[in-house]
């Protein structure tokens, strides 16, 4: 038994795209030299999904997180914004246990829970079928490639 991790965008024509996890590190790693052109200023909507393997195969769905990931017009990854969300997630996840570091509780939660929920989505049923249908195997998915825009020009 073992975890294959996987990872989906979804383009507005509701269309999943496959992309391999080495592209999309080399995408975090690299944000000025990595970049897909075809998500342009835009904000791209991505699923991570964990399937289980069985002698190689996949047979069960074990974990599926939805976020929103947007794309500079060369179609970089906005990695401030990217920092931004996943620190408002961990910490509306945590301050129920650590508590607010702030006097102005209320005030700083519901913002955090803004920016948390700006990046992150939801699918329809149909999509989600889709998408674990994409993960299992059972429904091909173009890939989705990350262009290498060379070595940026040294300051």
């Amino acid at each position: 038994m073992g975890y294959s991790y996987q990872r989906y965008f979804i383009a507005m024509d509701e269309t999943i795209n496959r992309m391999a996890t080495a592209a999309f590190d080399r995408m975090l790693r690299d944000p000025a030299r990595f970049a897909v052109p075809e998500f342009a200023a835009q904000r791209a909507r991505s699923a991570e999904v964990v399937v289980e393997l069985l002698g190689r195969e996949p047979v069960a769905v074990v974990r599926t997180s939805f976020s929103v990931l947007a794309f500079d017009a060369a179609g970089r990854l906005d990695m401030g914004r990217l920092r931004t969300q996943q620190m408002a997630r961990l910490e509306t996840m945590l301050a129920p246990v650590l508590g607010s570091p702030r006097c102005d509780v209320k005030i700083i939660e519901a913002d955090m829970r803004f920016i948390a929920q700006g990046g992150t989505w939801s699918p329809s049923k149909a999509l989600a079928r889709a998408i674990n249908d994409a993960a299992l195997g059972h429904r091909k998915c173009p890939q989705l490639k990350v262009h290498d825009r060379g070595r940026p020009a040294e300051r």
